[in-house]
């Protein structure tokens, strides 16, 4: 049982690295295309008609674009890779009711409409509990919605 364990541990271990070598790398690529685009519409503006370089200026601003979003999703994923509450996990379910501490302010994630969840109602807030997204109820702690594994980002 143990190894188990330890072999899982181990997996996961190798895994963050390749994960965030391959958003770094995903970054290096969108840079040199930003740096081809440039050259492409400098071209264009030295050589081409006015189509040309409204083409290669909208191409290069798609470049800049991808480039923006590569940086900000690496961003994201570094602020929450290394995230843990200070208290074990426990599966919540729909109905279950949290103690305060659980949704205090700490624990709630702006919401993002990266996430694909609607925005939280009144009287309603989205909490993190470890890869968990929760919907709460801030009155009364109960759970409205679970959304299992929110934050293993899906790419």
């Amino acid at each position: 049982m143990k190894s188990k364990f330890l072999t899982a541990g181990l997996i996961a271990a190798m895994m963050v690295p390749a994960m965030a070598q391959a958003q770094t790398r995903e970054i290096r690529e969108d840079r040199r295309d930003v740096r081809e685009e440039q050259r492409e519409l400098r071209h264009a503006q030295r050589y081409g008609d006015r189509d040309d370089v409204r083409e290669e200026r909208r191409e290069y601003r798609d470049a800049r674009q991808d480039l923006r979003e590569s940086q900000r999703d690496w961003r994201q994923d570094r602020r929450y890779s290394n995230y843990r509450a200070p208290f074990r996990y426990q599966q919540f379910r729909v109905g279950s009711t949290l103690r305060p501490n659980y949704y205090a302010p700490a624990y709630r994630p702006s919401w993002d409409n990266r996430w694909g969840v609607p925005r939280a109602g009144r009287n309603l807030t989205y909490v993190r509990h470890y890869n968990d997204l929760l919907l709460v109820n801030e009155r009364n702690g109960r759970v409205v919605r679970v959304y299992r594994n929110h934050f293993n980002w899906r790419r």
